[in-house]
């Protein structure tokens, strides 16, 4: 067989096309593909040529939000429509109204059920969301249209979950999108949460994470006399008085850093706040996930009064000094983020760090960024009694607490408490009495826990400093603070 001519080939791709749309107009005529094109055109009352669509495309986690916000929109509209889908493979490369299309040139699609999948709604609570449906309802003036979600499918390209509406209007078609994001955000699921960025062990979704509010009291933070006072002050009382100050001009956005060494309490202290705060909504950052800063402020800012969780910062905003070139775009995306969040915006930034010296000026020196810095130091004589209660509650502690008071000396609250930890360890190999019972034993636990021979464990827990007051055995001395952070007046 000779090659084909140019005109030849032409000629048997004419016929081809020809014998596509005849196929097409035959499937038509037999009803193979019929009921989804009917489905769709039937209720908008329009050929499948003049349906047009408006897509509006939202993060990942906000699938949840999107379809809370489609349910609330079904309830007030119609009330008894009922979802649909369309089988058919490869439908994560397509739009619905392209698949449409597809399903009557190509009938690659039919009219089949929706897709469900679960998603989170709570730190131990999911709920059903629809992967990719149709619904039929109407627009506010009673206008047909065709409400369709699509969740995120990251094997087919697409990161962003999507709200399709199809009309054979497109003013029609932004109204109704308009009213579903309106309801998404009053019925948002994030409210009143405490959310991380990362993955929990916690029913996450694939960014964001619901995580269990800790429930803890003051009496459970240990920290110098008056600094909670002064922390509580700061964030708190911003937050209870919000209304009477904004009527005074004031603002509302704030800033705190906790700075100090490892174990010292400041994630505590920290928890201590979420407890505290329980109308606010608080968002965590650490390690890769801050790298969404951005995302994560927006959501702040939308969800006020909110807080906002950066631990560890010094890892993102150590002096630019430090990085090749001067260059720091996560630094950058950290203070833009802090900027962008309005004045008036009930939203506080705590950051917590270890390094607090090798902060950027930039983050740590300007006013409305940090306008309140606290050292949470390592426990006095004082701290050290009461954390060896604190940690002692659930035992019998009959153990005479000045010597473990004296052999704690320069420790962190992390040592201490693994101090408790092994000394009920050690009670219930012992014995295998129901309440643990712990002796003067501690003290001796507490010598051999600072034993030089152990120094690299004695570092990691927060040990005792070396002779003359210096860090200990590995750790490495920070300059002070004086000449790096300016400490506005509190918020009183």
């Amino acid at each position: 067989m000779g090659e084909f001519t140019g005109d030849e080939a032409r000629a048997l791709a004419a016929s081809l096309r020809h014998l596509i749309r005849l196929t097409a107009t035959v499937v038509d005529e037999d009803g193979r593909s019929a009921p989804l094109i009917a489905k769709v055109t039937g209720h908008l009352g329009g050929e499948l040529g003049t349906v047009l669509s408006v897509v509006t495309r939202f993060e990942p986690w906000e699938h949840v939000n999107l379809q809370r916000g489609v349910d609330a929109y079904l309830a007030e509209h119609t009330p008894d429509a009922e979802w649909f889908g369309i089988s058919g493979s490869h439908r994560g490369h397509e739009d619905m109204l392209s698949m449409l299309v597809s399903a009557r040139q190509q009938q690659m699609y039919d009219l089949g059920a929706a897709d469900y999948t679960t998603t989170a709604v709570g730190p131990d609570e999911s709920a059903e969301v629809v992967q990719l449906g149709l619904v039929a309802t109407r627009a506010p003036d009673g206008t047909p249209v065709v409400v369709g979600v699509r969740g995120a499918a990251a094997e087919y390209g697409q990161p962003t979950c999507r709200l399709e509406v199809l009309a054979t209007d497109r003013a029609t078609a932004r109204a109704v999108g308009g009213e579903v994001e309106r309801l998404m955000r009053r019925h948002d699921v994030f409210r009143r949460q405490v959310l991380s960025f990362g993955i929990s062990e916690h029913r996450g979704n694939e960014l964001v994470s619901f995580q269990p509010r800790p429930v803890l009291d003051a009496s459970a933070v240990v920290l110098p006399d008056g600094l909670l006072d002064s922390i509580e002050r700061h964030v708190v009382g911003v937050a209870e008085h919000s209304e009477r100050l904004l009527a005074a001009g004031q603002h509302l956005k704030r800033g705190l850093l906790l700075h100090g060494p490892p174990g010292t309490g400041k994630t505590h202290t920290v928890r201590y706040l979420m407890s505290r705060m329980t109308e606010c909504t608080v968002i965590l950052l650490t390690g890769p996930a801050m790298r969404l800063i951005s995302q994560a402020a927006a959501l702040a800012r939308r969800l006020q009064p909110s807080m906002l969780v950066v631990e560890d910062v010094d890892l993102v905003a150590m002096d630019r000094g430090y990085s090749p070139g001067g260059a720091n775009p996560l630094l950058f995306a950290l203070l833009e983020a802090m900027d962008g969040v309005g004045a008036d915006a009930d939203v506080t930034f705590v950051l917590t760090t270890n390094r607090a010296d090798d902060l950027e000026r930039a983050l740590a020196d300007r006013p409305g960024r940090v306008d309140l810095a606290v050292e949470v130091p390592r426990p006095d004589a004082e701290g050290r009694r009461r954390l060896l209660e604190l940690y002692g509650r659930g035992v019998d502690l009959r153990a005479d607490l000045d010597p473990v008071v004296a052999a704690t000396e320069g420790v962190t609250a992390s040592f201490i408490k693994e101090l408790l930890r092994r000394a009920v360890l050690d009670a219930v190999r012992a014995d295998d009495t129901a309440v643990p019972v712990i002796g003067d034993e501690l003290a001796a636990l507490a010598r051999e826990m600072t034993d030089e021979r152990r120094s690299l464990t004695s570092v990691l827990l927060g040990g005792k400093p070396g002779p003359a007051g210096q860090p200990p055995h590995g750790a490495v001395a920070q300059p002070g603070l004086a000449d790096r952070i300016a400490v506005a007046k509190e918020v009183r």
